[in-house]
C-alpha cells in the first residue's frame, strides 16, 4: 500500500468521525486536521485504531481512532462493563472501583467511565482525587468488586495517557479474561453503542477513609517498630515527581514511626505537565537530581521517589565517599527481600510454607537469598500480574512474604497484588533505621549482602528496530538465537538454553531437556554459562525493540573489594556483549 493510498484510507476514516455520533468540538478538530496541508497529525491520530491489549490502553491524547480520548477510553469501558456484566450476570450488586493519576485529563476520563459503568448497571466507586496504583488495587478487594481500572500512563512523557484493568482479585487481568475483555473491546465499533448517560446513583465517592484502611495494611508488614522508634529521626527525602503519592507516602512513613521526612516542595505540584522533570521516571537520574540536591542540603541518609502513579520506586544512597548514588532496582529487590527473609526466620514467623517471587530477568541473588534462608522462590513472567497470578494461586496454602522485579517495582507483603511504592519505599526506611542501628549504613548493608551471598552485576540493553524492517528483524534476531544458541559467553561455557516459547530447558552439558513451569508460552530466551551469567533476550511487546538482560557474577571477598569486583563485572558484561555483538 503505496502513501496515497494510506492517506486516502485515513481521510476516509476521519470522515466517518464528521458524520457520526461525536461531538462538536471532536468534530472541529478532526475538520482542521482534514484541511491541514501538512498531514502528519491526519495520519498519526487515524491511521489504526488504540489497541485495548492485556495491560489495557496507552497512547498520546488527542482526537483521532489511535488517541487517548473520550471515545476510546468509552468503547474500552463499555467493552469491560459487557465482560462484567456477563461474567457475573449472577450476582445481585456489581461493583467497580475507579482511580487516576495526575495526568492531564485523569479525571476527565475517569468521570466518563464512572458514567459508562453506572449506566450499564454497575456501581461505580470513584476516588475524589487522584490515588497511586496500588490503592485501587487495596480497594477492589476491600471493597468485594469484581473488577477495577486507573487511568494513568506510568512514567510515559506527558503527552500519554492510559487506562489498566484490573479483576477481583486486585491483580491487572491475565487469561482468560484479558483475552476475552479484549474481544469484547473489539466488538464496540459504533460510538453510539458507548452509554455515556451515567446514572448518579451508582456512582459511589471514596475519600480519606480509605487512605487510612490501607496504610494500616502497609504498617502491618513492619518487622521491628522497636528499632524504628530509636531511628525515628532518620532523615528520609521523598519526592513523588509531581503524583499520585505526594500525601500518602509521608502518611505511611509517620504512621511507621518515622518522624523526619523531607519533601521536595517543587516536585509536590501536583501536576500531568511534570514541570520539573523530562520524564517522570524514578529510573532516570535526572527525576532524581531535585531530590538528592534537597538530600546533600539537609544531610539527610536516605532519598525516595515514586513514578506519577505510585507503583514503582527509586532510591539512592550513601557510599562510602559520602555521595549520594543510585540504586538500581535488582539492588532494591535485594536490600529489601535479604530484610524481610532474615527477619522473618529472627522473629520465629517462619512456619515452611512461606515464598517470595521474582521475575525471570530479575537478579538471581534473589533466588540465592531465599534458598540460603530455606524459603521458596518462583520465577515468573515479566511483569507484575504474573507475581500476583502466582499470590492467588497459592493463597491459602503458602505465605507470600515478598516479591520484586528489576524494573523498579516491589510488593512487601499480601496486602495488594500489584507493585506498590508506598509499601516499599517504607520498608526501604526500616531497612534503612535496622541497618543505622546495626552500625551500618545501606551502602555497607547492600555490600555485606553481596559478601553473603554472591556478588552480581546487571546491565538492561535495548536494541531499537523501528517500522516492520525493524519488526522482521527483531525476528529474525530471535530466530537466529534459537538455531544458533552461543557457545560460551564471557569466556565462559553456555551450559544451559532456557527457550519460554516452547517451555523447555536444554543443560548442553547432558544434552537433557526439562519442562518449563510457566502458565503458558512467551517469546523470552536466556542463555546461562558455567560461571554463573545470565543473559535473557525478550522482544518488547509495546516498543519496537529486543532487550537483553545481562548478569554476570564474580568473586566479592570484602568491601574494600567492591569497586574492584564492580569493575571487573562490568568489563565482563562488555565482553559479552561484544560476543553477542551488539555493539
Amino acid at each position: 500500500m503505496d502513501n496515497n493510498e494510506i492517506l486516502e484510507q485515513v481521510k476516509a476514516k476521519a470522515r466517518q468521525w464528521l458524520n457520526g455520533a461525536y461531538d462538536a468540538e471532536s468534530k472541529a478538530q478532526v475538520k482542521a486536521m482534514l484541511e491541514n496541508n501538512d498531514t502528519t497529525e491526519l495520519i498519526d491520530s487515524f491511521y489504526k485504531d488504540l489497541e485495548f491489549g492485556t495491560g489495557g490502553l496507552r497512547g498520546i491524547m488527542g482526537t483521532g481512532s489511535n488517541r487517548m480520548n473520550k471515545y476510546t477510553v468509552g468503547a474500552a469501558t463499555q467493552g469491560l462493563s459487557n465482560y462484567i456484566n456477563r461474567e457475573f450476570a449472577n450476582l445481585p450488586e456489581k461493583k467497580v472501583v475507579i482511580g487516576h493519576d495526575c495526568r492531564n485529563n485523569s479525571r476527565y476520563f475517569a468521570e466518563t467511565a464512572a458514567a459508562i459503568f453506572s449506566a450499564n448497571g454497575i456501581t461505580a466507586y470513584l476516588f475524589e482525587d487522584l490515588r497511586p496504583t496500588p490503592e485501587i488495587s487495596f480497594a477492589i478487594r476491600h471493597l468485594g468488586c469484581q473488577s477495577g481500572i486507573i487511568l494513568t500512563a506510568s512514567h510515559n512523557p506527558k503527552e500519554y495517557n492510559g487506562y489498566k484493568a484490573y479483576w477481583n482479585d486486585g491483580a491487572q487481568v491475565i487469561a482468560p479474561h484479558d483475552k476475552n475483555i479484549i474481544n469484547e473491546v473489539n466488538k464496540i465499533t459504533d460510538v453510539k453503542s458507548i452509554k455515556f448517560e451515567g446514572n448518579p446513583a451508582l456512582i459511589k465517592t471514596l475519600g480519606t477513609e480509605t487512605d487510612e484502611l490501607f496504610i494500616n495494611e502497609v504498617k502491618k508488614i513492619s518487622l521491628n517498630p522497636d528499632i524504628i522508634k530509636k531511628q525515628h529521626d532518620l532523615k528520609i527525602v521523598f519526592s513523588p515527581i509531581h503524583g499520585t503519592t505526594v500525601k500518602i507516602v509521608p502518611q505511611a512513613l509517620h504512621q511507621f514511626g518515622f518522624t523526619n521526612i523531607i519533601n521536595v516542595p517543587e516536585q509536590d505540584v501536583v501536576s500531568g505537565d511534570f514541570p520539573t522533570v523530562i520524564s517522570p521516571n524514578p529510573e532516570e537520574p535526572a527525576a532524581l537530581k531535585m531530590a538528592i540536591e534537597k538530600a546533600i542540603a539537609t544531610d539527610a541518609e536516605l532519598v525516595a521517589a515514586s513514578d506519577p502513579d505510585g507503583d514503582r520506586l527509586g532510591i539512592a544512597i550513601r557510599n562510602d565517599k559520602n555521595q549520594f548514588i543510585l540504586v538500581n532496582g535488582n539492588q532494591t529487590a535485594l536490600l529489601i527481600t535479604w530484610y524481610m527473609l532474615t527477619q522473618w526466620k529472627k522473629l520465629g514467623k517462619l512456619t515452611g510454607k512461606e515464598f517470595t517471587v521474582k521475575t525471570i530477568v530479575t537478579s538471581e541473588l534473589i533466588k540465592q537469598i531465599a534458598l540460603n534462608n530455606n524459603i521458596e522462590c518462583f520465577d515468573v513472567y515479566t511483569g507484575f500480574k504474573w507475581i500476583a497470578a502466582i499470590i492467588r494461586e497459592l493463597e491459602g496454602k503458602k505465605k507470600y512474604i515478598c516479591g520484586g522485579e528489576e524494573s523498579y517495582g516491589f510488593l512487601p507483603g499480601d496486602y495488594v497484588r500489584d507493585k506498590d511504592s508506598v509499601g516499599a519505599i517504607c520498608m526501604i526506611a526500616e531497612v534503612a533505621a535496622w541497618a543505622k542501628e546495626n552500625g551500618k549504613s545501606l551502602y555497607q548493608l547492600l555490600q555485606d549482602i553481596y559478601i553473603e551471598n554472591g556478588f552480581s552485576q546487571e546491565r538492561l540493553i535495548s536494541v531499537v528496530r523501528k517500522g516492520k524492517s525493524g519488526a522482521d528483524e527483531i525476528k529474525a534476531m530471535m530466530a537466529d538465537f534459537r538455531a544458533n544458541p552461543p557457545k560460551s559467553l564471557g569466556g565462559s561455557n553456555v551450559s544451559v538454553v532456557k527457550d519460554y516459547a516452547t517451555l523447555t530447558a536444554t543443560n548442553f552439558q547432558t544434552g537433557k531437556t526439562e519442562k518449563l513451569n510457566q502458565p503458558e508460552p512467551s517469546n523470552v530466551l536466556q542463555f546461562f554459562t558455567e560461571d554463573g551469567s545470565k543473559v535473557s533476550v525478550r522482544p518488547s511487546g509495546t516498543e519496537p525493540k529486543i532487550k537483553f538482560y545481562f548478569e554476570v557474577k564474580v568473586d566479592l571477598p570484602s568491601r574494600n573489594e567492591f569497586e574492584k569486583s564492580t569493575s571487573a563485572a562490568l568489563a565482563k558484561i562488555d565482553t559479552i556483549v561484544a560476543d553477542l555483538k551488539l555493539n
